[in-house]
């Protein structure tokens, strides 16, 4: 295995950055005082102004300005009766003395909780009175839990005991303790859950389970800027995931979590080892621009950049580098919001025009009175997916059929091999596939390893059979680890969690794996009683080395083995054999003796790339309170990372020179935004609350791209400096982005029943001419809660919203003014060139235009919830390149034109079917249909190529969804393929521009089950797309070297296929004659120009249906109940785990691969060459809290 560079020393440059060394520094230290800092006391002089309000909003008042906190039964205190109460620095006792004046209201404070009862001499109207019970009652301590359905620790339940003022709240872990008498009643309370009342059995300790009442919660999510706000009082769809959700199953990208979790996000992963994801929301808007969606996380918005080349987003041959995003680490997110239209990002600006992802991460918030250590575990390990890989025939050995020797009519060469004067059979070396002779085992041939010093068979005959090991025998168990730790803590001022995750990743391929180690410090400090500061801060550290080449498989770009494999392979070699001949050699000793195809294990150990990359995000936040209604915050945020990718050929390489080239990418953005945050009851029922603000981007990326010239001087040195000739110039490219917005959000709530949102965002780009650099863009949306208007059972909870937003989007950078290139220059002589594509300084910004309706509702005392949305998005002035002509010296101009429009339907349904109990049984199911088409392009043309992928293209074209996939098609009659009457095989068109596919999905789907008994819960995922579809150059080459098992067998008459049309052999297609009849005439399949491969059969023979059916995750895990051995250990709890992921595919359409297989991320989608199979992953995962 190849050494990677040091990481220490690539840290090291990093570093020199300043302010993300600054910004860490800053928190490390933040976070060591705080945990030094003790609890702090709260002052108790309130100054309050409320009148008319109701109870329950001084109550809230009143906590929000002390540390104090309110703990009573609901059905005992008048919650909506309006007080009035004026108070100006007087103490908490004066205080409540002065609110509960002429209220059956008693009140007993013990330490920073205030106990609420319903006094019981109060005199009523009547004038008569309730005297309190005097006799003793024996006490005794009571102990236990309180957790929710899920069996999740309740932090702050109330817990009181009924008919006293004796009360407490629960701890961090969900317990308690209390003093109560054998047969006293609790009352369990807690925002959100219905209120229980338990009885006191004398045996302890008592476990209580609560039960949601989404019909008293109001559920607060976290949308654009890091607001939160009241989930129904918004008037645009969003989903949320709890990080449990993501992290049930270790993954090197987390992005691959959301797939069939959230209707609506189409995830298209790969099976490339650290691979990219796409993450599209609502369709693709952009024709040619980035369609994926924005992340954010805790506010600072990160960069989920692609470094692909665009050689290996085309299949041409390269490594596909991953997508940022996948930098984020699962183990640290609290919860992930995903926002879907364009109401519901307008605040972001034009980045979020594709929606937007809005991750928060975990802090140390529940953590104040008892700190944490939460130590997690997991050890996974993979096998192939046979149904993703080929079914290889091992009947025939390599060769193009008979048509070798001296006759021109045997299947091998005859060369006098030991010299003793006779012929000897030889196989064809450079043939590029398996139509060669049967195996006979009685036939004895000089094989590939009858020709290298070193072969136990060199100069000898073989005899004619199959290899003992097979093809799927290269790939390793592929075994992955995750380790984590966090300690949580702080006191009644601070807050702070520190956390370290180390994931480790052996591939299947040879000589492969991928290392990623996260930090991430969040702290929080409340300086005064107004003024408070918060931060955040992550570090990441990923090395990959053996990332698997994707794509073509020959030339100084390529060298994919599994393209080889198939496509091309002679099954008569072993890949254990070619294993022994590169170890024992440490040659490139292949079975295509002068051919461009390389030893497999050539090319991982010797033409290996490696890339490392170093990145920190984070943020610093400053708040100030002028008043309980009014705050101003100021944020920082950076985002920085450097990246550099190493790929290497060495000497002895087939069909290519020795070869060193790296590329050093670097990336900064900074985002300064300053926001004042209002909300205010205007009147007890009519309440306004916004932010205004403003926001400053700066984007920096370059890059320099540098390689050798001509190979290498010395065989296994990559270093720029042993170029065998003058290195060309490197290829060096900054694009420098300045965005700075003004935005405003008014929000409107009456009564909890009405809502009115406004937005509006001003920007200015510095990638727009002057002239027309500033756009806006409004949105307006609204939600009605009509159950607040009926008083059904059934009906617990139902909301209807609508919106309307706009959205701009800027040009890319450097598409304004043109520039020259440098190509290598003719001898001494430099040259210089433009770039194919001409800028135009006119461009007018991208316009995005959503109209959405949705209905939220909960039944059967919300036991039963649906979200249904309905949407349309019209995307026009399409920044796009057209095609002019050559003589102006460009091939293309960027210029405005063109519109997409989406529109689709989404559901999401969520059941507790058995929510309480000891068996637990929830659902949820989510369903999206999305329908793109293109309306118009530039100048009325009708198709824009968006880009080639192994023979095919990639369309846009008017009048159909966006991505059609465009080949050569049959000949058509009445519906039927034609089927030529000499040959046998189809008549296809001789041009490529036919529509033969969509890369768009009719619609996509996720069932999540979850159950639970007792300790144990049970949850499984099945991942569903219908539609779409797929290209095969795998199949399309392999069939024409007749490699798979479809290729042998018996043919309708009982013959070999591969026997000669003379000798019974061929199959008969379906299809027509040109007359219409059914055909009847056999085509020949002994030979590599079959009509079932590339050379004769359309392109569209290789389409296939994208659709699948997937159990994507499996968890079972099992919570310990308290044990005498933890107790002595402090653990808090333990939980043990079995988890699996992509474990079975039950249903797919496409042979031999995954449907979701192919290339990288990005708009080019819909094509497979190459590709790895699916790995299917078990293991362990081990949770401990101290």
């Amino acid at each position: 295995m190849k050494k990677k560079p040091s990481r220490f020393l690539f840290l090291k440059g990093f570093l020199k950055n300043g302010l993300p060394t600054k910004l860490t520094i800053f928190l490390i230290i933040a976070s060591i005082v705080q945990i030094q800092a003790g609890p702090g006391s709260q002052g108790d002089k309130l100054s309050l102004e409320l009148e008319g309000v109701t109870l329950e909003r001084a109550l809230g008042e009143i906590e929000s300005l002390s540390e104090y906190r309110f703990m009573y039964e609901y059905n005992q205190i008048p919650l909506q009766k309006k007080v009035t109460l004026r108070t100006s620095n007087q103490n908490l006792d004066e205080v409540l003395t002065l609110l509960f004046k002429n209220m059956p209201v008693v009140y007993k404070v013990r330490g920073r909780q205030i106990i609420l009862m319903k006094s019981p001499n109060f005199r009523t109207d009547q004038g008569a009175s309730v005297e309190p019970a005097t006799t003793p009652v024996m006490q005794s301590t009571v102990s236990g839990s309180v957790v929710d359905n899920a069996g999740m620790p309740l932090l702050g339940a109330n817990i009181m005991v009924k008919g006293t003022t004796e009360g407490t709240q629960t701890d961090f872990d969900g317990n308690f303790t209390v003093e109560a008498e054998v047969g006293a009643i609790l009352v369990v309370s807690y925002i959100g859950f219905k209120t229980a009342e338990v009885q006191v059995t004398g045996t302890s300790p008592m476990s209580i389970t609560l039960e949601e009442n989404s019909a008293q919660l109001d559920e607060v999510v976290v949308t654009a800027l890091g607001i939160s706000r009241e989930k129904k009082s918004l008037g645009y769809a969003t989903q949320e995931l709890d990080g449990e959700e993501v992290n049930r199953t270790p993954t090197d990208n987390v992005v691959n979590s959301l797939s069939g979790k959230i209707a609506g996000v189409q995830i298209k992963r790969n099976t490339n080892m650290g691979g990219s994801t796409n993450v599209v929301i609502r369709g693709s808007t952009s024709l040619t621009g980035n369609n994926q969606a924005l992340f954010v996380v805790d506010g600072v918005p990160v960069s989920n950049s692609n470094f692909n080349t665009s050689d290996q987003q085309s299949g041409t041959g390269g490594f596909d580098y991953g997508n940022m995003a996948s930098d984020i680490n699962p183990n640290d997110i609290k919860s992930i919001n995903v926002l879907k239209g364009a109401a519901a990002t307008a605040l972001y600006g034009s980045r979020a025009t594709n929606g937007a992802v809005i991750i928060t991460t975990k802090s140390g918030a529940g953590a104040k009175q008892k700190p944490t250590i939460t130590i997690n575990s997991s050890i996974t390990s993979g096998w192939i997916d046979k149904s993703t890989w080929p079914d290889f025939q091992y009947e025939y050995g390599t060769g193009y059929g008979a048509i070798y020797g001296s006759g021109g009519d045997s299947y091998f060469v005859d060369r006098d091999v030991d010299g003793d004067g006779e012929l000897d059979l030889v196989t064809p070396s450079t043939a590029y596939g398996s139509y060669g002779a049967p195996f006979d085992s009685n036939l004895l041939v000089y094989q590939w390893d009858s020709f290298y010093e070193g072969s136990p068979y060199y100069l000898q005959p073989t005899p004619w059979e199959a290899p003992k090991s097979k093809l799927i025998d290269f790939f390793e168990t592929p075994i992955t680890t995750t380790n984590s730790i966090a300690v949580a803590g702080g006191g009644e001022k601070a807050t702070y969690r520190i956390a370290y995750t180390r994931f480790s990743q052996e591939g299947i391929m040879p000589n492969s794996n991928l290392n990623r180690d996260n930090v991430s410090i969040n702290t929080s400090f409340d300086v005064t009683d107004k003024l408070s500061v918060s931060g955040s801060a992550n570090y990441i550290l990923t090395d990959a080395l053996g990332r698997n080449r994707t794509g073509n498989e020959t030339g100084a770009n390529a060298q994919n083995v599994i393209s080889s494999m198939r496509k091309y392979w002679a099954m008569n070699v072993g890949i254990d054999e070619l294993k022994d001949a590169y170890f024992n050699t440490g040659l490139n000793v292949d079975p295509f003796m002068g051919g461009t195809i390389d030893n497999p294990y050539w090319v991982v150990y010797e033409n290996y790339q490696n890339d490392s990359r170093s990145r920190v995000f984070g943020n610093v936040s400053v708040k100030y309170k002028f008043t309980d209604w009014l705050n101003i915050e100021g944020r920082v945020s950076l985002d920085t990372y450097s990246f550099i990718q190493e790929e290497r050929n060495n000497k002895g390489t087939a069909g290519a020179v020795g070869r060193y080239s790296r590329r050093n990418v670097n990336f900064s953005e900074e985002n300064y935004d300053l926001m004042l945050n209002f909300n205010k009851y205007v009147t007890d029922k009519l309440n306004i609350s916004g932010v205004l603000g403003t926001n400053i981007r700066r984007t920096d990326l370059s890059s320099i791209y540098a390689e050798t010239n001509g190979g290498l001087v010395l065989a296994g040195l990559y270093s720029l400096s042993n170029s065998l000739n003058l290195p060309p110039a490197p290829v060096e490219s900054v694009e420098k982005v300045g965005v700075d917005g003004f935005y405003g959000l008014a929000s409107f709530g009456y009564d909890n029943l009405i809502y009115l949102d406004l937005t509006g965002r001003f920007d200015h780009s510095s990638t727009l001419p002057s002239e027309n650099s500033t756009y806006f863009y409004p949105s307006i949306s609204s939600s009605f809660v009509f159950s607040n208007l009926i008083e059904k059972s059934w009906l617990s909870f139902g909301k209807f919203r609508l919106n309307y937003a706009e959205v701009g989007s800027s040009a890319p950078a450097n598409s304004l003014v043109d520039v020259l290139n440098k190509p290598t220059p003719f001898g001494a002589v430099p040259l210089y060139g433009t770039n194919a594509t001409k800028n135009n300084s006119e461009l007018l910004p991208e316009t995005t235009v959503s109209v959405e309706a949705g209905l939220e509702m909960r039944f059967l005392n919300s036991r039963i919830g649906m979200d249904l949305s309905l949407y349309k998005t019209n995307s026009k002035d399409q920044i796009i390149p057209v095609a002019i002509s050559t003589a102006t010296g460009y091939s293309s101009k960027f210029v405005n034109a063109g519109e997409v429009e989406n529109k689709g339907i989404e559901i999401a349904l969520d059941g507790s079917i058995i929510p309480t109990g000891d068996f637990q049984w929830r659902a949820n199911v989510n369903w999206a249909k999305n329908q793109s088409e293109v309306l118009s392009l530039f100048q009325g043309g009708t198709n824009l190529q968006l880009g080639t992928v192994s023979g095919v293209s990639i369309n846009a074209t008017v009048g159909q969804p966006y991505g059609t996939i465009m080949g050569t098609d049959y000949i058509y009659l009445d519906g039927k393929p034609v089927i030529n009457q000499t040959t046998g095989a189809y008549e296809r068109t001789s041009t490529s521009n036919n529509v033969i596919g969509n890369i768009t999905p009719d619609w996509t789907a996720g069932i999540t089950n979850s159950f639970k008994y007792k300790g144990f819960d049970l949850s499984f995922l099945i991942d569903i797309q219908k539609g779409g579809d797929v290209f095969s150059n795998d199949i399309s080459t392999g069939n024409r070297s007749g490699l798979y098992a479809w290729s042998v067998g018996l043919n309708d008459l009982g013959n070999p296929i591969r026997n000669s049309l003379a000798n019974g052999g061929g199959i008969i297609l379906p299809g027509v004659a040109p007359d219409g009849s059914p055909n009847t005439v056999r085509t020949a399949m002994d030979h590599y120009q079959n009509a079932t491969g590339s050379t004769r059969a359309p392109q569209a023979y290789f389409i296939y249906d994208a659709s699948y059916v997937k159990l994507r995750e499996v968890a079972l895990n099992y919570s310990f109940p308290k044990m005498a051995f933890m107790e002595k250990l402090s653990i808090q709890s333990l939980k043990l785990g079995l988890v699996g992921s992509n474990l079975w595919i039950i249903h797919k359409n496409l042979p031999y691969a995954d449907p979701e297989a192919g290339l990288s991320s990005g708009n080019l989608q819909g094509s497979q060459n190459g590709v790895l199979p699916t790995v299917k992953n078990l293991g362990f995962n081990l949770q401990v809290q101290f």
